[in-house]
């Protein structure tokens, strides 16, 4: 079965029969520090201080889901729109009684953490960022399948969250959360197909357990 997309998203889209296992760093462990960041913290004049970084969880995360589609053996453009399931966000919380801080320089920060740029800045998405980025739309774009089957389509984002303290010179400490997303993208499966090596949690499996029927092969981690 030959899968074909359009416009779905700006950013990374990948056509995927299964999502990529959830990487979570466990809280007990040694916080990680991340480079330091040439942006002062806001309400400090304290610049080049460290982030380290606690809690951090990156893993796919299912955003919507189409019922069921039949197609037929030459294939077909699919019809059926994709229920919104989880809107992914682009945020900074600062813990009460924390001083106010620099969201923008937090993201960075967790940017380079999870490997999706260097202390720079380089090879970020500038959006990353953007406390005021929007969501992905989900039924932007269309989808063609070749082949037949009982088919889901299904959209995802590779979503981090991770908590932080910023440290800087003499000054108090900057302690929050930050979240985002470094990926969005939609897949297709096929509910009488098994989803060769798929985990539980996985948006594919997921997925295939909202639409397909209760006992089809897809459903199955």
């Amino acid at each position: 079965m030959r899968i074909k997309e359009t416009a779905l998203s700006a950013c990374l889209v990948g056509a995927v029969l299964a999502g990529t296992a959830a990487c979570t760093l466990d809280g007990d462990a040694p916080p990680v520090k991340a480079a330091a960041v040439p942006t002062a913290a806001a309400g400090t004049s304290c610049k080049g201080g460290t982030y380290a970084w606690f809690n951090v969880d990156k893993r796919d995360v299912l955003t919507g889901v189409a019922e069921r589609e039949k197609v037929g053996k030459k294939g077909a453009r699919l019809t059926h729109k994709l229920a919104l399931l989880h809107t992914p966000r682009t945020a900074v919380t600062f813990e009460k009684g924390s001083p106010a801080g620099d969201a923008r320089a937090a993201l960075r920060s967790l940017a380079v953490l999870v490997g999706d740029a260097t202390a720079d800045d380089h090879g970020m998405d500038p959006e990353f960022s953007n406390v005021r980025r929007s969501a992905p739309d989900i039924n932007n774009g269309s989808t063609s399948i070749d082949g037949g089957g009982t088919v889901v389509h299904y959209a995802w984002v590779e979503q981090v969250t991770a908590d932080f303290r910023y440290t800087c010179g003499s000054g108090k400490p900057v302690a929050g959360r930050a979240t985002g997303w470094v990926i969005d993208g939609s897949g297709i499966l096929e509910c009488s197909v098994p989803l060769k090596d798929a985990k539980e949690g996985e948006p594919a499996v997921a997925a295939a357990r909202l639409s397909c029927a209760p006992d089809a092969p897809a459903t199955k981690a």
